[in-house]
């Protein structure tokens, strides 16, 4: 196995708020092409089998980047643990859309230090990161591929009735089921979803994006169905675009956090990421 080098460091959002990077990469002369991950709801970089995924990516030949989103919940103190649950409760999708713009800004200027090729990056973006991916995607002509993992096909999720008491309340509990935490969404998430209805519309961003797309999610997917993938194929232009189902296997290919091991339908999807990543971030 090639050595891997491994920087963590933090960089500043608008706001002031820390967006805590990783960059995995060989040390090579050769310029590499660069891949950037986005995490899920209730998610984080450390997640699981995220950190694999990445050193697998860097492994093969690329500049490797994952990030949390500044208002996840977790600090570089604790990165697997939800220990600043009022910033997660602070968080909206419009924010999450900004920060990525800001890690895919540091991450072009930087390049060239670590040899890595700014005019060959592509992103992956897990669940509700699939959809921020998609989003930014649409809107950066710089991003040449993207791959969007589990991901949702709408942010607006939920039911009228729902909506009422979260107003009403002011915010919405949802539950960690893996911690058993509640964890609060403040109104400004609902606010975010009404008054950004375009920017936020996932299925409108995929039918503009020009470059291309592999769209993976398991057939047995408990959190969001596999009915959103084919939703978003059918949005997309099937031109650029190609759907890969993997049958019995569910929203997180079978990966559990704390990570005890790989398993056979996550490798299937990270070989496909990188067979799909070394064929359109080729250089040009």
């Amino acid at each position: 196995m090639p050595d891997i080098e491994k920087l963590n460091y933090q960089i500043k959002n608008g706001i002031g708020e820390e967006i805590d990077v990783d960059c995995r990469f060989q040390d090579t002369p050769v310029a590499k092409p660069i891949v950037i991950f986005c995490h899920g709801f209730k998610g984080f970089k450390d997640w699981g089998g995220f950190p694999h995924m990445m050193q697998i990516l860097a492994e093969a030949g690329f500049f490797a980047v994952s990030f949390n989103f500044s208002l996840n919940g977790v600090s570089k103190e604790n990165p697997t643990e939800f220990t600043l649950l009022d910033n997660f409760a602070a968080n909206t999708f419009s924010r999450e859309l900004d920060d990525l713009g800001i890690v895919v800004n540091h991450i072009f200027e930087k390049a060239p230090e670590f040899n890595a090729d700014n005019k060959r990056i592509g992103l992956i973006g897990h669940s509700r990161g699939g959809g921020i991916a998609i989003l930014y995607t649409a809107s950066d002509p710089r991003i040449r591929a993207l791959a969007a993992l589990a991901s949702v096909s709408d942010f607006d999720r939920y039911g009228k009735e729902l909506k009422k008491k979260w107003k009403e309340k002011g915010y919405l509990e949802v539950e960690n089921t893996r911690t058993g935490q509640m964890m609060r969404l403040n109104i400004t998430l609902l606010e975010d979803i009404e008054k950004n209805i375009n920017r936020l519309d996932i299925k409108k961003a995929i039918a503009e994006i020009n470059e291309p797309v592999l769209i993976v999610h398991g057939k047995e997917d408990l959190s969001v169905k596999y009915t959103e993938a084919v939703d978003l194929l059918e949005s997309s232009d099937k031109l650029h675009t190609e759907l890969l189902l993997v049958d019995n296997t569910g929203h997180t290919f079978g990966v559990v956090h704390p990570f005890k091991g790989t398993t056979g339908p996550f490798e299937a999807v990270i070989d496909r990421i990188i067979k799909f990543f070394k064929l359109n971030l080729r250089s040009i």
